[in-house]
C-alpha cells in the first residue's frame, strides 16, 4: 500500500486562520502515513509555532505578505520548509527561556518547543526560512 512521495507546496496569506488550515492538512497527511497521535501532536505544535512566528514576527501580520510552505510526508519522516517575507532574525539572539532571568518573559518559548518536538530545526539565509524534520523511530 504505497503512497506516492511528492512534496506539497502552499502559499498562504499572513492570516492565522490559514495557518490552522495548513496544520489540519498536514495532520491528515500524517495520519494517512501511519503517524501516531503523539507524533502528530508534536509536529502540529512545532508547526503552529513556526507558522505563527512567520505570520506575526516575520510578516508582521501584513496582509500583503505571504508565507510559503513546502512539506513532504513519508512513512519514515516529515520534512517542512516555511519561508516568510520578513526581514529575518538571528535565532542565536533569542534569549534562552529556561534561564532564570527569562522565566517570566514570553520570548523564545516557541523556538524551544520546535527544537524539543522535532528531530531537526534549522534556520537559513537571513533567518526568514526555517526547515524542520521529524524522523520516525523504526516501527516496533
Amino acid at each position: 500500500m504505497g503512497v506516492a512521495q511528492m512534496a506539497t507546496e502552499l502559499t498562504i496569506p499572513s492570516n492565522l486562520a490559514e495557518a490552522r488550515r495548513v496544520q489540519e492538512l498536514i495532520a491528515d497527511a500524517l495520519h494517512l502515513h501511519g503517524y501516531t497521535d503523539t507524533d502528530t501532536f508534536a509536529i502540529k505544535l512545532a508547526l503552529e509555532e513556526a507558522l505563527v512566528n512567520a505570520i506575526k514576527h516575520g510578516n508582521q501580520l501584513d496582509p500583503e505578505k505571504q508565507v510559503f510552505v513546502v512539506f513532504n510526508v513519508t512513512p519514515e519522516r516529515f520534512d517542512i520548509r516555511i519561508t516568510d517575507e520578513g526581514a529575518g532574525f538571528n535565532p542565536e539572539d533569542v534569549p534562552d527561556p529556561t534561564a532564570i532571568e527569562n522565566l517570566e518573559r514570553p520570548c523564545g518559548r516557541g523556538l524551544l518547543l520546535m527544537r524539543g518536538f522535532m528531530t531537526e530545526v534549522e534556520y537559513h539565509g537571513r533567518g526568514n526560512v526555517v526547515t524542520m524534520a521529524k524522523v520516525r523511530e523504526a516501527a516496533q
